[in-house]
């Protein structure tokens, strides 16, 4: 049965892989190698000429690789995918093949901490300037773009703060002027939201959050059309060299194959937490994509399948007040990382985003009392009772 017949649960698990083209393994073959075996020279000549399709060297690919690439190509709705080392390695690549010196990159107002490091570092060595919008209406983006400008980097959710950006209007915008949009889609996975099929070029992923969603990979991708995923493989993966490993490329083939039920279950849990939450006395402000009070709540309702497992809070107080709510939490564990199993809670102000000026947190609304929690698979009332007994605490 074709893929485009089968529903997305169902791709998440087939596409990308045919057993009979491995000997019938049901599960994708790990090729634990960094080298392929040419049948004469004239073949390996061929095949770095680019006249003969095949395998030279893991880091200009791999069979393991391209199963995970073709699938979550395929789940995205575009054309090609090129998988790397981190969610970061993916972003790099995508920036430096995109942007051109003199040129210059607009934002969304908030970003994670080390892509803000990146755009630091491509402004102060390679004269590459950035700007942040609240893309709020479609005049607010035509204002952000300059001449200089060479693509629109959006996150949404935004990380921490899970404000929203309409992607289908910034993709319209953007259109009228030929700029590429690249949105980093690690807080949904294709499960919840797809860039390219609202107008979006590139959809970027930390791989290691929720496609991963066991903890135990750090890894990226990013997924546009075919000609431009060519031309990234062939300059910025290629030469910078943040290539996956086969065995991690392995390991997230096999993550994805549970992404749609461990999406369902971090959005239930995310949405009673939430409620709870909301309601709490020592809460103040809480930042989360299914709040009907939340003025982009219309966004939320249109271009994501559900509302996604995490959830920003203020506790009322000071930073010492957020340090000791979390130190006393004992079944949440304190970490950096989103969408493992396990539910985890970080301080922006001091974590993730700890590299980010002081004037432009406070401009993304991180406050030194804000707290981003990733919901996980647990019981909820257990992660309910977690988080009232800490509350209690402060």
């Amino acid at each position: 049965m074709p893929d485009k017949e089968l529903k997305l649960e169902t791709r998440m698990i087939h596409s990308g892989y045919s057993p009979e083209d491995y000997k019938g393994s049901l599960v994708p073959p790990l090729f634990q190698t960094s080298t392929f075996v040419f049948d004469s020279a004239e073949q390996g000549g061929n095949r770095f000429a680019g006249e003969e399709e095949g395998y030279i060297y893991t880091r200009l690919g791999n069979p393991t690789v391209k199963a995970f690439e073709d699938r979550i190509a395929e789940l995205e709705g575009a054309e090609a995918a090129l998988a790397f080392s981190s969610g970061m390695a993916a972003v790099s690549a995508i920036f430096f093949s995109l942007a051109k010196t003199g040129g210059h990159i607009l934002c969304s107002q908030g970003v994670y901490g080390c892509t803000y490091g990146l755009l630091k570092l491509m402004q102060e060595n390679f004269g590459i300037t950035h700007s942040f919008s609240s893309m709020e209406t479609a005049e607010e983006v035509r204002e952000g773009i300059q001449d200089q400008t060479c693509f629109i980097f959006i996150e949404t959710p935004i990380n921490p703060t899970m404000n929203l950006v309409d992607l289908k209007m910034v993709a319209e915008v953007a259109s009228e002027k030929g700029i590429p949009v690249v949105v980093d889609n690690t807080f949904c996975s294709p499960y919840l939201q797809k860039p390219i099929e609202l107008g979006c070029d590139i959809s970027l992923h930390s791989a290691t959050k929720y496609i991963c969603g066991h903890g135990d990979v750090v890894a990226g991708a990013a997924v546009g059309k075919a000609d431009f995923m060519k031309k990234v493989a062939m300059s910025a993966q290629k030469d910078m060299g943040g290539v996956i490993s086969p065995f991690d490329a392995w390991l997230l083939l096999r993550g994805m194959k549970t992404l749609a039920v461990r999406m369902d279950r971090h959005c239930e849990n995310a949405e009673k937490i939430f409620n709870y939450l909301k309601a709490h006395p020592k809460v103040g402000t809480i930042y989360y994509p299914g709040d009907p009070e939340n003025r982009e709540y219309h966004i939320a309702k249109k271009q994501m399948r559900q509302h996604g497992g995490l959830i920003s809070f203020e506790v009322k107080g000071t930073m010492e007040t957020a340090r000791k709510f979390m130190n006393e939490l004992q079944l949440i564990k304190i970490a950096v990382s989103l969408g493992d199993a396990e539910t985890l809670v970080q301080h922006p102000a001091t974590m993730t985003h700890s590299g980010v000026a002081e004037e432009d947190r406070e401009k993304m609304g991180i406050s030194d009392s804000l707290i981003r929690l990733s919901i996980g698979l647990e019981a909820w009332e257990d992660i309910r009772d977690d988080l009232e007994q800490a509350l209690e605490k402060i």
